[in-house]
């Protein structure tokens, strides 16, 4: 399936919120944005850079500001898409239709295009890939009683080592096989 045809399916599909998804959609196109489709979203971009994303979900929909954070937000509406995860992308989440002011969605809509117009973004700050890995005293004993397996570990990247440290080694009480 095109990206057309997902993007008429994601409009299309009977969903309680369909009828205030189009309402966005309606927006977005009158800004002259370009309309695409990425990860399973409704995508709309200045230029191949990305603007805004409309999502549909069980209780709300809402507009996706990928450099949201760069945004003026007078009227406190929009919320970090996951905190501790993005730094730059901001949620704006609707109830109902009744809830979408054309005139203010389509002010932040075009504020975010005028940022991206001007190169304003968000300076996001990459997380330290160095430095000491914590190994908890159930990994470490593993690694040492097992042939290969500290050498291996060690060859793994930083990243891979956290993520290893940080899996749940005591459940069922057993630990899991090295991930490499």
């Amino acid at each position: 399936m095109d990206r057309q045809e997902k993007m008429f399916k994601y409009y299309e599909e009977e969903h309680q919120f369909r009828t205030a998804i189009g309402v966005l959609r309606d927006l977005a196109l009158k800004t002259g944005l370009e309309e695409t489709y990425k990860w399973n979203f409704p995508t709309y971009t200045i230029n191949g850079k990305n603007v805004l994303a409309i999502c549909k979900f069980k209780q709300h929909f809402g507009i996706w500001f990928f450099n949201g954070a760069v945004l003026s937000d007078f009227d406190q509406v929009l919320e970090n898409a996951q905190v501790g995860k993005t730094q730059a992308m901001r949620h704006w989440k609707f109830k109902s239709q009744e809830d979408v002011d054309p005139k203010k969605v389509t002010s932040y809509m075009l504020e975010a295009i005028d940022n991206q117009r001007k190169g304003i973004e968000h300076k996001t700050s990459k997380k330290s890939t160095s430095g000491k890995v914590d190994i908890p005293e159930l990994l470490n004993k593993a690694l040492t009683e097992t042939d290969g397996a500290q050498n291996a570990f060690e060859g793994l990247s930083n990243y891979k080592k956290r993520n290893t440290s940080n899996i749940s080694l005591r459940q069922n009480g057993t630990v899991p096989s090295c991930p490499v």
